[in-house]
């Protein structure tokens, strides 16, 4: 159910430490996102730690706590969204969101993100009037499961992996962003905070059994992010598919429009049973680039550099 946000964002113009906000980019459950420029003009995102129903900020720059908050749970979700902070911060790749800095001020915490230009690839899918071709797909998602193998090396979740969470650079090459709901997988508390899924791409495990998250997890996500390339809308919601299993597979789906064994392995990851999907990031990406050769030369490339590096890594 979505809660009306009545906080108010920073106002255009206001000076961040040594940042300048010029513009919002978006507001959601857990934050505001703002476009700004350092002393040296040079653009940034900066994302605020605001829990709705929790924190409020109606005038003024200092977020206070909501007389309905619940002081130890805003307090939990600062501590993780630190933690989240600090934990990008040390992942330094190309697919993944860059994290430049992070300071407390407001009362809040506020984490600056290299600004990437290009467009999002739900976007990218809302521009075609047609499914997104095979080429395109496996080339972007083998590039971006490379990105998120780091992530799982440092021993963290995405959890909201979706086509407007993946963006696609000027120069063709994916990076992922948006890690809002990675930060409920870094402490085992289970605080009053809002939980945090886009129903669609969210799997079954994150709306009934936590415990079960994992790789595998991501892996749903990403599932259902190539299969919405193919049906170019929101699949079903795993909530739903349990109860009634709607989603037509991407196998009769898409037959005369992917390949065969790229179909296969879409229905592979967006498996209802977490056992049943491929379990790392390794063995899904190794899956994709070992699919028969695309028919662009210049995607081939790198495919095959992808390959390379898969063969070298012993996991």
């Amino acid at each position: 159910m979505a809660v009306t946000n009545k906080n108010q964002a920073l106002p255009i113009g206001f000076k961040l430490q040594d940042y300048t906000i010029t513009k919002v980019l978006s507001s959601g459950g857990f934050s505001f996102v703002y476009l700004a420029h350092d002393p040296n003009k040079k653009i940034v995102a900066i994302k605020e730690y605001m829990p709705t129903g929790l924190a409020l900020r109606d005038q003024g720059t200092t977020v206070q706590l909501d007389k309905h908050g619940d002081s130890s749970a805003f307090k939990h979700g600062l501590k993780s969204f630190f933690e989240e902070g600090l934990a990008l911060a040390r992942i330094d790749h190309k697919n993944i969101v860059r994290v430049l800095n992070f300071f407390r001020a407001n009362n809040t915490v506020y984490m600056v993100m290299k600004y990437e230009r290009g467009k999002s690839l739900q976007e990218y899918i809302l521009a075609h009037e047609t499914p997104i071709s095979e080429n395109f797909v496996r080339r972007v998602f083998a590039e971006l499961l490379t990105g998120l193998r780091e992530v799982h090396t440092h021993k963290l979740l995405h959890l909201d992996i979706k086509p407007a969470n993946i963006y696609i650079r000027l120069d063709g090459s994916p990076v992922l962003l948006d890690f809002g709901s990675a930060r409920q997988t870094l402490s085992s508390n289970q605080s009053n905070m809002p939980l945090s899924y886009t129903p669609g791409f969210a799997p079954p495990e994150q709306y009934f059994d936590r415990k079960n998250l994992g790789p595998w997890s991501d892996i749903y996500s990403v599932g259902a992010s190539m299969y919405s390339c193919l049906y170019r809308a929101t699949p079903q919601a795993a909530n739903l598919r349990t109860t009634k299993d709607n989603l037509e597979p991407a196998v009769s789906l898409g037959s005369s429009i992917y390949s065969k064994e790229l179909l296969e392995l879409i229905d592979e990851c967006l498996k209802l049973d977490f056992l049943s999907r491929p379990q790392s990031v390794f063995s899904l990406q190794k899956s994709i680039v070992a699919l028969n050769p695309l028919s662009e030369p210049n995607k081939n490339n790198l495919i095959n550099k992808i390959k390379n590096v898969l063969n070298k890594n012993i996991i």
